[in-house]
């Protein structure tokens, strides 16, 4: 994956569209996150990437209210895109992430972008 191509397709998507992308890797990565688990209801054998995984959940949430509510005070999209695809020295955090991005894209691909008229 070409970290810079990732960028420019990011940014090139308008801002509801940004947005629906980062809900369907949110939703991507919700599911990657189940493999922290442990198998009753109550345990998690892998809290670091639990914690890992929540706080770009949190991060990301926050993004996208941004991006809905037009805040130019929020992070470029190069600083988002770099958050979530650089290399990371924690492998097993890294392959959440990727196999998240690689899911949310293929689906993202299956829609249309979005059309908004303005009034």
């Amino acid at each position: 994956m070409n970290l810079q191509s990732e960028i420019e397709y990011f940014s090139d998507l308008q801002p509801v569209d940004q947005a629906r992308l980062l809900a369907v890797f949110l939703h991507e990565l919700t599911v990657e996150a189940r493999t922290t688990y442990g198998a009753l209801a109550d345990q998690v054998h892998d809290a670091a990437r639990l914690r890992f995984v929540n706080e770009i959940v949190c991060r990301l949430a926050r993004f996208i209210e941004q991006l809905l509510g037009e805040d130019q005070t929020r992070p470029g999209d190069d600083v988002i895109m770099r958050m979530l695809l650089s290399p990371r020295a924690d492998q097993a955090a890294e392959r959440i992430v990727m196999n998240a991005y690689r899911r949310a894209m293929h689906g993202f691909d299956r829609y249309d972008a979005t059309v908004t008229m303005d009034k």
